[in-house]
């Protein structure tokens, strides 16, 4: 009897395979995020049911890296620029908005690791854990179409210095 062969996860290679394939026949990729998943960060005020949907075409973000264990790119929502970051065992799905052709994905909580006197944080190399604030009222993103009003967020408190661009 031989002993298994532990293996890495299989997720980046099937996204990425995907998200090739789905932008060479000039489609618009999407991807479904859960956002329990340690390590996700994105706009929360767009989460809807605990699920985020991401246009992650090359023309709706701006510099996109797949990284070993995350996704990460910039894209506009409400007018903001956020910094985003989707681990791939966040990614539920991944399909092309037009015709639906894509795959769905199981949902992969990174393994839990304890150390000496430190509460158990999820094992996830080079990913953090920490939601970006965005302005707006919507449920659902989709990369840079999002639109959201503006709120009393940015306007700077009282008291505090700020600076502000003159064009």
């Amino acid at each position: 009897m031989s002993t298994p062969i532990e293996m890495t996860s299989n997720k980046p290679y099937i996204v990425g395979a995907f998200y090739d394939w789905i932008s060479d026949n000039d489609l618009t990729p999407y991807i479904v995020v859960d956002v329990s998943v340690y390590g996700v960060m994105v706009p929360m005020s767009f989460v809807n049911d605990g699920q985020i949907v991401l246009n992650i075409s090359s023309s709706a973000v701006g510099s996109i890296v797949m990284g070993e264990a995350a996704i990460e790119f910039s894209a506009r929502f409400g007018g903001k620029l956020e910094h985003l970051v989707v681990p791939y065992g966040a990614i539920g799905a991944i399909y092309a908005k037009e015709n639906g052709a894509g795959t769905s994905l199981p949902i992969e909580h990174p393994e839990v690791v304890e150390e000496d006197d430190v509460p158990a944080k999820p094992a996830l190399a080079g990913v953090e854990s920490k939601p970006v604030a965005s302005t707006g009222e919507g449920k659902e993103a989709t990369g840079t179409k999002a639109t959201a009003d503006k709120t009393s967020e940015d306007k700077p408190a009282k008291g505090r210095p700020s600076l502000k661009v003159v064009k």
